[in-house]
């Protein structure tokens, strides 16, 4: 599966800190409110559940250790790495067209293994396994699924990484796994409408109309402009006006 209109891998998509993590420092001579004990609540079971990930799929997908790194793509694409991208990833490598110092895979391996969710490395393996038909190609230390699992182990809250993970499952007809993690992403995207956008766009690719619509209305609810996502819900016949904004049952619109 392609996206149709591809979402936008930017700074601000996906990088806001959790909400609940303030609730932690909530005083005992003052009570949380019920909201904040059922976010503070989720927060939890959403870090149980990464914590297990993690122990589970350790073994299998290897140590985040490593000789350089590993750092964050979001906070050190323009710091260290910098030296990483001007010899492992470099344009002709991004491009798919010739390695460095290496094979593809090898050079995509060492950016990986230096910034394990490193957006634009991650879709360019995702395109290199789909070219050689191969899940591992040569000189990558790890399947496709662990690089994902490995960028999730490193930055659970890398929204852009899930909406690449869920492109991804979506084109192995794993859709089930996909809406997984579009739900994780929605779920953390607070008010960010850029973020619930994307979350839109892959909803849509994946004919989820309705989950699509939820995004749509929630993006453009907290001062999204752009209307590409409620324009292909309208081509497709999906597009419903929000419930605040709809008419009364049983009227219509007047006609000049």
């Amino acid at each position: 599966m392609r996206l149709s209109t591809p979402f936008v891998v930017g700074d601000s998509a996906g990088t806001r800190p959790s909400r609940g993590a303030s609730i932690v420092r909530t005083g005992l001579n003052r009570l949380p409110t019920l909201r904040q004990l059922i976010a503070f609540a989720m927060w939890a079971a959403f870090g149980a559940a990464q914590v297990a990930y993690a122990q589970t799929d350790a073994s299998n997908c290897g140590s985040l250790a490593n000789s350089y790194g590993p750092y964050d793509y979001r906070t050190e694409r323009t710091g260290k790495l910098h030296v990483v991208e001007a010899y492992h990833f470099t344009p002709n490598i991004e491009g798919l067209v010739r390695g460095n110092s290496g094979s593809l895979g090898a050079e995509l391996n060492y950016t990986l293994r230096a910034s394990p969710n490193h957006h634009r490395a991650l879709m360019a393996m995702v395109k290199l396994v789909d070219r050689l038909k191969t899940d591992r190609p040569m000189g990558s230390d790890y399947s496709i699924d662990c690089w994902f699992n490995r960028a999730l182990r490193f930055q659970p809250d890398d929204l852009i990484v899930r909406m690449i993970f869920a492109t991804y499952l979506a084109s192995r007809d794993r859709k089930p796994d996909a809406i997984e993690q579009l739900e994780i992403a929605a779920s953390a995207a607070g008010d960010n409408a850029f973020t619930h956008f994307n979350i839109g766009l892959v909803y849509f690719d994946l004919k989820e109309y309705e989950r699509a619509l939820v995004q749509a209305h929630k993006s453009t609810a907290l001062g999204f402009q752009r209307t590409t996502l409620q324009d292909l819900l309208q081509k497709a016949g999906q597009w419903k006006e929000p419930a605040d904004k709809a008419p009364p049952p049983g009227t219509t619109k007047a006609t000049p």
